[in-house]
């Protein structure tokens, strides 16, 4: 049971492993996307239909058709990995050996939708899977095993997502045959160290110039590539500004200036000082824009409608000046 890209590894690596038969793929539903809002498939039944197996796709995985359905297959086991929805108690007893989890953290810490956003995003050093036992909670069932990972300094949220994937269905394929034979005995999780991680949410990527430069270099990270870190210059961009609303930090007046969003995607920490959000200089050797604590030299971005550029590209069609300040 799975639908987003991460669920792909795990998929791939029991249907390509001898030891397993993969009896059914359950999905959600396909989406509307697009300009058209034509229906796509999830990547889960994109790869399933590839690998030629039959797939589900319920609106509801309460639903009791699908939960019939599902009886049918006779599951001795069922690997959930970003499924997207919560299991009712009748599909977690349903299997013989219940269902297993491949959660992208070390739980008990970052429980919920977004554990590896939210660790880089803190600056943790390491992070890594977890094959868990589902019970009735969110992220709470008893830990089968476990793998650690080092955070790179240089990774962002979809490179340690594809390393994540890979270490989960590694983990995965290697721990089910002693599970179902009984060598593993389930774990409970501790009591100490539960963290949670929130859904992802469009105005998480809004940088507060008051934090330090370092928290904004790892929330850009985080939310690399959605949804991205970014900015607003209150002043007409090359006279191509429009009024778009800023999330609001009642700040008052200013928040209805016109205003162009830019979106950093690059940037490194520097040892300079000044005015949160102030551009310390903008010229052929780069920009440097002070934060709460130290300054960040951005390395490349991209305006509004525009292309990714890097900083001098940037700057020869939109010349920034030093003591303007982003919001």
């Amino acid at each position: 049971m799975g639908t987003a890209e991460l669920s792909c590894a795990s998929l791939e690596a029991l249907a390509r492993d001898a030891q397993f038969s993969v009896a059914a793929v359950v999905t959600q539903p396909d989406q509307p996307k697009g300009r058209g809002l034509k229906l796509l498939p999830s990547p889960v039944k994109a790869l399933a239909q590839k690998l030629k197996l039959p797939v589900l796709q319920p609106a509801r995985a309460r639903d009791e058709k699908f939960n019939a359905e599902l009886r049918g297959w006779g599951p001795e086991l069922i690997v959930v990995a970003a499924y997207g929805q919560i299991l009712p108690q009748t599909i977690l007893d349903l299997p013989r050996h219940g269902c297993l989890n491949v959660h992208t953290s070390l739980l008990p810490k970052y429980r919920g939708a977004a554990p590896i956003q939210w660790a880089i995003a803190n600056g943790d050093a390491e992070t890594g899977v977890t094959v868990m036992k589902m019970d009735a909670g969110l992220d709470t069932g008893p830990i089968v095993a476990q793998r650690r990972t080092p955070i790179q300094p240089t990774d962002d949220s979809a490179a340690l997502h594809d390393r994540l994937a890979r270490l989960g269905a590694e983990l995965l394929v290697q721990t089910i045959p002693d599970y179902v034979a009984g060598k593993i005995q389930p774990r409970p999780q501790p009591a100490e160290g539960v963290s949670h991680a929130p859904k992802i949410r469009k105005g998480d990527g809004r940088i507060d110039w008051n934090l330090p430069a370092k928290t904004i270099c790892n929330r850009l990270r985080a939310f690399t590539p959605w949804p991205g870190a970014y900015t607003f210059w209150p002043k007409t961009l090359e006279g191509t500004a429009s009024s778009v609303p800023l999330p609001s930090k009642g700040q008052g007046s200013d928040e209805a200036l016109p205003t162009k969003m830019i979106k950093i995607w690059q940037a490194e920490v520097v040892a300079a000082s000044g005015e949160a959000g102030t551009i310390l200089w903008a010229d052929k050797n780069g920009m440097v824009v002070a934060c709460g604590q130290g300054a960040l030299r951005i390395l490349e971005l991209q305006r509004e409608g525009g292309r990714r550029l890097n900083v001098t590209e940037f700057l020869a069609g939109h010349p920034l000046k030093r003591g303007e300040k982003f919001k």
